[in-house]
């Protein structure tokens, strides 16, 4: 809710801007308009005319780049030809009509919807009924602006895309780079991986084989029957010990009741192996692909397993829900914050989310809380 809350001040924020550049792209449109079809007629005048006139539309329109960048997170091309942005600049400023429009009718609803507060503080209420309706009406004006700027937002980057790019080589070229770094870090990841399973069995389970050895040859040399029993009775514990380590590696390799149970119970049992309280919000009517939900689930518990071990936290909180065509993963600790997200925990997740085309996010201020977000594209 609050992520949806904060893009959509981002979002307001760059319509805002979009309709202000509106009072120097509408009078630019009209006057290259007229300009254009005084020289109609005349071929070399208007070669003239438009060569001027395209090479002052690429300010404005690289303006418009900026803000979308920023504040839309629409990408273009670099390479976009001079004539596409006097095209894109002949049409952009509807769109900050538009624009300047929702938020207008985003003003008038927020002052209906909370002009109730300054009416029962400073005045006396003569006709509640109207002052309800006025409210309700205020609010709901308030919903639809909130539901256009998404709309206008969208309808911004589908024109800044179709007029300036990128291109469909572009596309392709992108494409193969992301997934040239997505197989590079699936294989690093891999590998990583690897040197970790080794490690554990390596530091644990071998070390505690060899113990579990040594007492067993000392039990069976040994003459004295009550030292060879003490001895066995150890033996007993460092193999149970030994099992349950084992265990612990297999299930940081794969848990199986990923499969046998699904994602949620899986979850369900990283938040009660967990050493501080873990508030879970399963939100998923349905499972999702084995592979989305893998990834979620090694999200999950690579993320807790770095809260108990680092930030100090209280109590963990860990949302799963379900995202437009994605399946959105978001977990949260009140601990120290600080988080170095290149370390090797969180940057692993993080190419285990690139190779899905994933997005992986790392807020973590110092001080706290540390919020991890996962953006995971499912059919």
């Amino acid at each position: 809710m609050w992520e949806m809350a904060r893009r959509g001040l981002r979002l307001a924020t760059g319509l805002v801007l979009g309709a202000a550049t509106t009072a120097a792209e509408l009078p630019f449109v009209v006057l290259s308009g007229l300009s254009l079809l005084l020289v109609l007629a005349w071929p070399r005048g208007r070669r003239a005319v438009l060569k001027h006139v395209t090479a002052a539309a690429r300010p404005l329109t690289e303006t418009n780049r900026s803000r979308l960048r920023i504040y839309v997170a629409a990408g273009t091309s670099d390479t976009y030809a001079d004539h596409r942005a006097l095209q894109y600049l002949s049409l952009r400023w509807g769109l900050g009509l538009l624009a300047a429009l929702v938020l207008s009718v985003a003003l008038i609803g927020a002052a209906y919807g909370t002009s109730w507060i300054f009416i029962l503080v400073f005045t006396e209420v003569h006709y509640p009924r109207a002052l309800v309706l006025s409210t309700v009406g205020g609010l709901f004006l308030l919903f639809l602006s909130f539901q256009g700027v998404f709309g206008v937002a969208r309808l911004e980057t589908k024109l800044a895309r179709h007029f300036l790019g990128p291109s469909h080589q572009e596309e392709l070229e992108r494409r193969i780079e992301q997934l040239a770094t997505s197989r590079a870090g699936v294989i690093a990841a891999v590998n990583d991986e690897r040197r970790r399973i080794e490690r554990d069995l390596h530091d644990g389970v071998q070390q505690r084989l060899v113990a579990l050895g040594m007492l067993l040859g000392r039990a069976l040399r040994g003459q004295d029957e009550q030292r060879a029993e003490q001895l066995l009775r150890q033996a007993h514990e460092e193999s149970s010990q030994a099992l349950a380590e084992l265990r612990e590696v297999a299930w940081r390799v794969y848990p199986t009741v990923l499969d046998e149970a699904g994602l949620r119970a899986a979850l369900e049992t990283v938040a009660e192996r967990s050493a501080i309280p873990v508030r879970l919000d399963y939100a998923l009517a349905a499972d999702p692909d084995t592979s989305v939900a893998t990834v979620a689930y090694f999200v999950v518990s690579e993320a807790v397993t770095n809260a108990v071990k680092h930030a100090d936290a209280g109590q963990i909180s860990v949302r799963v829900a379900p995202g437009e065509d994605a399946v959105l993963v978001h977990i949260e600790d009140d601990g120290l914050g600080g988080a170095d997200s290149s370390g090797s925990g969180l940057f692993g997740l993080a190419r285990r989310v690139a190779a899905l085309d994933g997005r992986f996010r790392v807020e973590s201020p110092v001080g706290g809380p540390t919020t991890i977000t996962a953006e995971l594209p499912c059919a």
